[in-house]
């Protein structure tokens, strides 16, 4: 039998255990504190990037991994029996990690090894990874697991919504009054992928109406199709992480099991805590 071993990277906001449970790997991203560099997902998670941003004030710089940290990967993911990979990473327009696994895989001109550029993060793209992963166990052939993984993109549906603009004023993104100003007016930007990039769809006032906003917009961009994946991702905030779950069920038909993971470190930096995003795939 032909073995396929899918690989991403930790952009992909999937927990630890889910991927263990589909054999998947995932290359992390490097997170640097002056001379002091870490791993996302691997010695650092969001509540401990926050404590060193808090205490330092000031943000760290993150990398894509190196094109020999996915050389690395696939190598071992050879050495155990694979016969070919299906590598999916964060959106090339997102970070150079499509282009470090690109170059990785040059490195094995006689294997078959297709790197997918995700086009997009999170849960989005740890979902493609899933549905490859999915397709494998369930007898697919290598192409056909990278078909089911490119078929979620236009089924699946990402919005989310900023609690403070402390950290994107802190990494120069925003000014400090501007940011300043929109957290005493309590301004949450509602945040959706725009041409590749997660970007700022629209603003709304207070907490209540980020929310109910959230639930507007999947419900519309969902059409009343059944929801047959789902997942929550969050920045140190489970609260309303389960706040957002109970409001989806609420709301539209959602499957029996709802994922819950960390954005991951890689992409917390840039959104800061308490963010709170959810992912749909609606049926074919």
């Amino acid at each position: 039998m032909h073995k396929v071993k899918v690989i991403t990277d930790t952009d992909s906001s999937l927990p630890a255990d889910v991927a263990a449970r589909y054999r998947i790997d995932q290359v992390p991203i490097t997170i640097q504190f002056g001379d002091d560099t870490y791993e996302a997902g691997v010695n650092i998670n969001d509540k401990e990037l926050f404590e060193k941003i808090d205490a330092l004030g000031s943000l760290p710089t993150t990398a894509a991994p190196a094109p020999a940290a996915f050389r690395s990967a696939f190598a071992k993911a050879f050495a155990e029996g694979a016969d070919s990979i299906i590598c999916i990473t964060v959106g090339s327009k997102i970070s150079r990690t499509y282009d470090s696994a690109i170059a990785a895989s040059e490195d094995f001109p006689d294997r078959l090894i297709t790197v997918v550029d995700s086009t997009c993060l999170s849960l989005q793209q740890g979902f493609m990874a899933l549905s490859a992963a999915e397709a494998l166990e369930a007898g697919s052939s290598h192409q056909q697991a990278v078909d089911a993984a490119l078929q979620l993109l236009p089924r699946s549906h990402l919005y989310g919504s900023l609690t403070t603009l402390k950290y994107l004023a802190m990494g120069g993104r925003i000014g400090q009054f501007p940011a300043k100003m929109a957290n005493l007016l309590d301004i949450r930007p509602i945040m959706t992928m725009i041409d590749g990039k997660l970007g700022l769809l629209e603003k709304v006032r207070t907490h209540r109406a980020a929310m109910n906003r959230l639930i507007e917009l999947f419900e519309k961009s969902t059409s009343g199709k059944p929801i047959v994946k789902a997942g929550i991702v969050h920045v140190n905030n489970l609260a309303d992480a389960a706040l957002l779950e109970s409001r989806l069920r609420e709301s539209l038909p959602m499957p029996d099991e709802i994922l819950v993971a960390e954005f991951t470190p890689g992409l917390s930096v840039h959104g800061g805590t308490g963010l709170i995003a959810a992912l749909l795939v609606t049926e074919d």
